[in-house]
């Protein structure tokens, strides 16, 4: 079996510094020594020994990924492209400093203690996280938890999130400038808080400004699922005089627009649409989406910084973190102005 030491002197270095590499504490290791070492891991076929060094250090090197959800037999949240793109970005920075990912739908604080009690978390991400019960559970624990988009401020619990309101509100302003005055506002079932809910407020914020009146009917809530933006846009379609739908999510957007032809209207022709995210879908559609862009790359390695910070005992130099947006403008919007 390799160990340590050998891979220390088939690269000339102190197995201390091995040991730091392979740690993914290589802050103060040159990258000509880190790719050496890494070299001779790879050639050797050096692998670390896990039990072992769990039961040494009390450290598992593996840090959870929660989604707090309550699960129904029709929805996966893995097929959400946000979902599944952010927790790839969170697993390669994490994988690159030595840690493992566990991913885990968990629907209550009885879940989340029995998780725990079954595995040697070193660390949690939480997604989809309110006050309540299950927050307050998270805030008890000893071990460190980074929220995920969360909207609750607390010394012990972190949190990396986004301007959502702001965003929305360029959603809602770029169809009010294009001449757009009926404008749906469509996105899943939210609470009087939160990720959504900011968004929400960001488009009432939009129409404040431009004078136009909130009306209730035109928020179309759906899950994000395939058969539900089916049903959404046969609901659009009814209400008169519309022009104009934001959404709060890239899929979502994606998925009116398709379910819309079913109906003999398209994007933007009968519908301008503006999505939420910017993920890969949004360049993919046809009309290639404008969107809301969020630096997913960038929340993820704040988001890894500040766990990293947590575990080795580092304080980090910003533990709440609002990271901005912008509008990306592609071709599913047009000008109505002079339209009629």
């Amino acid at each position: 079996m390799v160990t340590i030491t050998d891979i220390a002197a088939a690269t000339g270095v102190s197995a201390t510094t091995v040991s730091n590499v392979i740690h993914g504490r290589s802050n103060r290791v040159s990258q000509e020594t880190v790719q050496k070492i890494n070299d001779a891991i790879k050639a050797l076929g050096y692998t670390p020994n896990m039990s072992a060094r769990a039961l040494v250090s009390r450290q598992s090197r593996v840090v959870g990924f929660i989604n707090h959800i309550i699960p129904t037999s029709d929805y996966n949240p893995m097929d959400d492209p946000f979902t599944s793109t952010f927790m790839g970005i969170i697993e390669k920075a994490l994988r690159e400093n030595g840690y493992y990912l566990m991913v885990r739908n968990v629907a209550s604080s009885e879940e989340l203690l029995a998780l725990l009690s079954n595995w040697n978390l070193d660390g949690l991400f939480v997604m989809n996280v309110f006050r309540g019960e299950f927050f307050d559970t998270l805030n008890s624990l000893d071990i460190p938890v980074v929220l995920i988009d969360g909207y609750i401020t607390n010394e012990r619990v972190s949190n990396v999130g986004l301007e959502d309101r702001k965003g929305c509100y360029l959603a809602t302003k770029y169809l009010i400038d294009h001449g757009h005055r009926r404008i749906v506002f469509s996105s899943p079932p939210f609470p009087e808080e939160g990720v959504v809910h900011e968004r929400f407020e960001g488009y009432r914020d939009a129409l404040s400004e431009a004078g136009i009146p909130y009306d209730e009917s035109l928020a179309i809530m759906t899950e994000l699922d395939y058969d539900c933006y089916r049903e959404a846009a046969k609901r659009i379609v009814e209400l008169p005089g519309v022009t104009g739908i934001v959404t709060t999510a890239d899929v979502l957007a994606a998925g009116l627009i398709i379910h819309l032809r079913s109906f003999h209207k398209s994007c933007p022709k009968d519908y301008s649409i503006v999505g939420f995210d910017d993920i890969t879908l949004a360049k993919l559609v046809t009309p290639p989406l404008t969107t809301v862009r969020q630096d997913m790359g960038l929340k993820g390695s704040i988001a890894v910084d500040i766990m990293l910070k947590k575990l080795e005992g580092e304080p980090a130099r910003h533990t709440n973190v609002t990271l901005p947006t912008e509008l990306v403008v592609r071709e599913s919007v047009i000008n109505v102005t002079n339209e009629g």
